[in-house]
């Protein structure tokens, strides 16, 4: 990591402006069979159940469905359904947090299972795969906040505590990589963005605390080594959010370019952004239950 140089990244081609309900089927099929197991599910038949907990002779899975069709059940309702080509109970996987929903195989199955393990294997040798997982993450988490405000149920959220995204040595090897240039700073109070622009950028908490609103609701306070802003750079979509200097502030700002470049050749970070993404869609899906 103490290579880590980001001054000049290589020009890349932006993604579509709305991401696909589907990852790549190829690429995921060539990241899936890596580490995974292809699995036989009958109809009917339970995959996994809401607030289930890996064990001791039992690791966390994720699934990429090829053929048949899985539904997905929380606190009793459905939520959703799953179709071919798609990948299903991934933040388990990435963030070792218990099921969310119960998934069932509603006709006879076909997939393939990977466990917590064999992902950080496969992303190793594939880590532009966080990418896909990335924008199909980020388009699901859209829709709940859509739903969460429409429902205003962000008005009761309780803040929980700061969560650190980044570990202390990427951190300082990103400040390293990036350089003094891509430090910014802002006083207490400041607007840093806002709900509904344009996002040119994200930020890596270097030093202080920010406040990230929906609608004028603190949804997140954002300390050292957290981040935000991220979901911008993934679908090229407006803001999703407001953050303001809570403290005095030094932040890591990255551009797109930088942003693609350290997902596409850094496991560390695409695992890193995921896991962010997963608590963040685990926080909103809590609301809306």
């Amino acid at each position: 990591m103490d290579d880590l140089d980001f001054s000049k990244p290589a020009h890349r081609p932006p993604p579509p402006k709305a991401p696909p309900a589907l990852v790549d089927l190829a690429l995921a099929l060539e990241f899936f069979r890596g580490e995974g197991k292809a699995e036989s599910v009958a109809a009917g038949e339970t995959i996994f159940t809401q607030n289930e907990k890996a064990g001791l002779f039992k690791r966390d899975k994720m699934y990429l469905l090829l053929e048949g069709e899985v539904s997905l059940v929380a606190g009793g309702k459905p939520i959703g359904t799953v179709g071919s080509g798609e990948v299903f109970g991934e933040m388990a996987a990435i963030s070792h947090s218990p099921r969310s929903a119960t998934a069932i195989a509603t006709t006879a199955c076909r997939l393939i299972g990977l466990d917590d393990r064999g992902f950080r294997t496969a992303l190793k040798s594939r880590p532009e795969f966080a990418l896909s997982l990335l924008a199909m993450m980020t388009g699901r988490l859209r829709a709940m906040l859509e739903r969460a405000q429409e429902a205003n149920a962000l008005a009761a959220a309780q803040i929980g505590k700061e969560r650190r995204v980044f570990d202390k040595a990427l951190l300082a090897a990103l400040e390293r990589g990036l350089g003094s240039m891509n430090i910014v700073r802002y006083k207490q109070g400041m607007t840093i963005m806002t709900e509904g622009s344009a996002g040119v950028m994200m930020y890596a908490v270097l030093e202080g605390r920010v406040e990230v609103s929906i609608r004028g609701q603190v949804v997140e306070r954002v300390g050292t080594g957290g981040i935000f802003g991220e979901m911008a750079l993934v679908d090229q979509s407006p803001r999703a959010a407001s953050a303001v200097a809570e403290t005095d502030c030094a932040l890591l700002g990255m551009n797109r370019a930088v942003f693609l470049q350290l997902t596409k050749t850094n496991p560390e970070f695409g695992v890193a952004l995921l896991t962010a993404i997963s608590e963040r869609v685990r926080y909103v899906a809590a609301r809306l239950a």
